[in-house]
């Protein structure tokens, strides 16, 4: 797991009609163990069309197979009373194989300390919906999780009261045991068990879910990462340490560029090195690419060392294709003309040029974020082995169900015949969603006979063939009044679109990504003007930590704070007022018609919780207070999936351009916190990330090629350079009120409240990332 980075990463939800899903299935009960899941699972799902009549789905109901909240799926008692409870998430330092069978836990009644977790393989229709990205794990499966424990918990009660002879309503299940309050007699889940799983599942509008005042593990915060001892001390088994009998190893030699193809190759020498057993040419995949493999030559072998050495000996030529010159420079100025013409207008109100033309003082501003690599800790892994008609995956995946249907589809195998099982992740921010990499070692296994194949991403690989964040220019422009306050807002933001991933031709943002603090600013602004130019992509681009979020809200809370220095106010004073009274707005009216998936009537922008995040962060942070030369505080504010986290930087620059940041205050409103800690750790881990982005981090091309290779070339913030103290605040939440997302929303505060705290210190301006060495020119 990488030190510095804890989250999942956003991807557009999909809008499905419901339909009831009945499915038999082997009915064990609690006792026959999680292998099983078994049960008769009467469960809700979408199909993956629309239909023209249906009206929208939003939050889980929207997503792919939608939600299960059948206890026979996720829960399994044994006879020593030990409960099981499948996590159907993926944990890649987040907390999720914590925090969501501690909210099963909870409402079962369970004792943490006799509760086991398992995971899930990939399989939809029978967990539900199993992308574990964009912030949205708890936020969709708090309710059925708990309807989950609540219903398990009856039905023991149920069981226990049929045992005594006497009415349901005279026990109670109290700490991993059911209570006769009568006469006090006591019954341990584990005596219960068989029993209970004779019954039916109880109907969901007869299922009595706790009061929170009654809450022992949701909301406070006292239970430890389930997870940690096994990774502090590297018991911990996560795609990379998977071992098989009898497994090969394998690496890749990738299309440099993006597009290209092998021209001819000889394996001569790549065989002469002992340990390789074969070289394999893997077909490529032509834009888009979509989630395949980019093709290439694989090298397999006794081990990765071996195969490693195969590959260096291997004679490669390239057909580099149409993205050979692509070249991050001239780019980027390719980017700046088209954001210094108009584009596709995709949110207009007021009289733009005219407020324009009449506005005392005209300001303009333009940002520039690079492209940006995942990095996770743990590249890319994943082992195949495939024996009698049936496959068998392991690997470190966000996207479980995308890796079982493409590798069957690749494989010309049916989706019932593949497993995926999901390990630990060592990070995965978005790329892990992509399961290209299981793919290749599908194609693998398949060419040496179904043996089991792993395949190895070195750090060189994950650079070199990712899925990056896009690289934009944002260009902005306001017309302020006599006394600097804005009248008219331009923002032309100018970015290649994840689609283009999916779809070659498209060069706009697409909904989602302009959702993403671009088109959906609260600003009390009459005349505004949202503008998104063409951007063609020449690389894979893929879903990124906080995503489009990440450039808009720099360029934004950049730009504001540059107006409120021209106005000669103070930067939270003059945020505050833009922002202005407390609202809710319908996000349909701001042109966002996505809202993260979520239902604009239960999600309204609520620019009053936006107003104190701000206000909270500031108060704590102290500001304005009198600081020493070379120091300053930044203020900047996100409303990002469904949550608002407004962020105070203070940073001390010395007369050598030196960059420290003393400390940061990060103020968040997620709604009620169901694992605290959790999110503090998360908040944390965002912050650290946030400044790696903003001071070190970039994806630079040259001829079609990344020029970076390692961590030498690719920096991130390391220990000493990262925030002395990180504060996070968490504002009171309702649990019977929606809950917003925690994995990426303190993200994208960072840099502009880094950056403009720079400019309090310094007097110098940052419209431009990573910041390097542009406080010593």
């Amino acid at each position: 797991m990488s030190a510095r980075r804890d989250s999942t990463t956003s991807a557009p939800s999909h809008v499905r009609s419901d339909s009831i899903l009945l499915a038999n299935v082997s009915r064990r009960g609690f006792l026959a163990g999680v292998s099983a899941f078994g049960g008769l699972v009467l469960a809700v799902g979408f199909p993956a069309a629309l239909r023209a009549a249906d009206p929208p789905k939003y939050g889980r109901d929207g997503m792919d197979d939608g939600w299960v909240d059948d206890p026979l799926v996720f829960v399994a008692i044994g006879e020593d009373g030990t409960v099981t409870i499948v996590c159907h998430r993926s944990e890649m330092g987040q907390g999720v194989r914590t925090g969501m069978p501690m909210i099963v836990a909870d409402e079962l009644e369970a004792d943490w300390k006799r509760v086991r977790v398992a995971q899930a393989p990939g399989d939809q229709k029978r967990f539900g919906n199993q992308d574990t990205d964009g912030s949205r794990s708890t936020r969709h499966f708090f309710e059925p999780m708990r309807r989950c424990g609540a219903a398990a918990r009856t039905m023991l009660e149920a069981a226990a009261a049929a045992r005594w002879g006497v009415p349901v309503g005279d026990v109670e299940a109290q700490n991993h045991e059911v209570v006769h309050r009568a006469s006090g007699r006591r019954l341990g889940y584990g005596a219960l068990a068989k029993d209970a799983a004779k019954l039916p599942v109880p109907s969901r509008d007869t299922v009595k879910l706790k009061d929170p005042s009654r809450f022992r593990y949701i909301g406070k915060g006292n239970l430890k990462l389930l997870d940690a001892p096994d990774i502090v001390s590297g018991k911990a088994q996560y795609g990379i340490d998977t071992r098989l009998p009898g497994m090969l190893y394998a690496v890749v030699a990738r299309p440099p560029v993006y597009g290209g193809k092998v021209a001819k190759y000889d394996a001569a020498e790549a065989l002469k090195v002992p340990g390789v057993v074969k070289v394999v040419e893997i077909e490529s995949s032509p834009p888009p690419a979509e989630f395949n493999p980019l093709g290439g030559v694989a090298v397999i072998a006794r081990n990765t060392w071996a195969a490693i050495k195969g590959r260096q000996a291997l004679k490669l030529e390239w057909n580099d294709g149409p993205n050979r010159e692509y070249d991050s420079a001239a780019f980027k100025g390719t980017l700046e003309q088209s954001a210094r013409k108009p584009g596709k207008v995709v949110r207009n109100e007021g009289d733009f040029d005219g407020a324009m033309a009449g506005a005392a003082r005209r300001l303009e501003a333009e940002y520039y974020i690079p492209h940006l690599a995942h990095v996770t800790m743990e590249p890319p892994a994943a082992t195949v082995r495939i024996a009698n008609g049936k496959c068998e995956a392991w690997g470190c995946i966000q996207s479980p169900q995308a890796a079982r249907d493409r590798i069957a589809k690749r494989l010309g195998m049916q989706p019932a015949d593949v497993k995926v099982n999901v390990t630990l992740l060592g990070g995965g921010f978005g790329r892990k969603s992509k399961p290209d990499f299981m793919i290749e070692a599908a194609v693998l296994s398949k060419a040496m006979g179904g043996a089991p194949v792993k395949v190895t991403w070195t750090r060189e690989d994950d650079l070199h063939n990712s899925y990056y964040h896009t690289v934009s220019v944002e260009h902005l422009e306001a017309g302020v009044d006599a006394q600097g306050k804005p009248v008219a807002w331009l923002h032309r933001t100018v970015a290649p679109t994840i689609i283009s991933t999916f779809n070659p031709e498209a060069k706009n943002e697409a909904p989602f990504e302009l959702g993403m603090t671009a088109i959906n600013i609260p600003f009390v602004i009459p005349n505004l003007r949202i503008e998104n130019p063409d951007a063609t992509a020449h690389t894979r681009i893929g879903w990124f930590r906080s995503v489009s979020n990440i450039p808009h809200a720099f360029a934004v809370q950049s730009f504001v704070a540059e107006l409120a220095a021209a106005a000669g106010r103070d930067p939270k004073d003059f945020l505050l007022e833009l922002i202005g009274p407390a609202r809710r707005i319908d996000p349909r009216t701001l042109g966002d018609t996505w809202n993260h998936g979520e239902d604009p009537d239960r999600y309204p922008l609520d620019t009053g919780r936006m107003r104190r995040v701000v206000e909270t962060a500031a108060r704590e942070a102290g500001w304005g207070k009198a600081l020493p030369k070379g120091r300053g505080q930044g203020v900047a504010v996100a409303y990002t999936f469904v949550t608002y986290v407004a962020a105070v930087v203070e940073v001390a620059v010395n007369d050598k351009g030196e960059l420290a940041i003393p400390r940061v205050d990060v103020a968040v409103d997620c709604g009620a916190q169901v694992n605290p800690e959790r999110v503090r750790a998360q908040l944390q881990g965002a912050c650290v990330m946030g400044v790696s982005l903003a001071t070190k981090e970039e994806i630079s091309y040259k001829a079609g090629r990344v020029e970076q290779d390692n961590y030498n070339a690719y920096e991130i913030t390391r220990i000493d350079a990262a925030p002395r103290e990180i504060r996070v605040h968490l504002l009171p939440g309702d649990f019977n009120a929606p809950l917003g997302g925690v994995g990426e929303p303190g993200v994208p505060p960072i840099a502009p409240a880094l950056c403009n705290a720079i400019f309090a210190a310094t007097g110098k301006r940052i419209r431009r990332l990573p910041i390097r060495d542009q406080l010593k020119a």
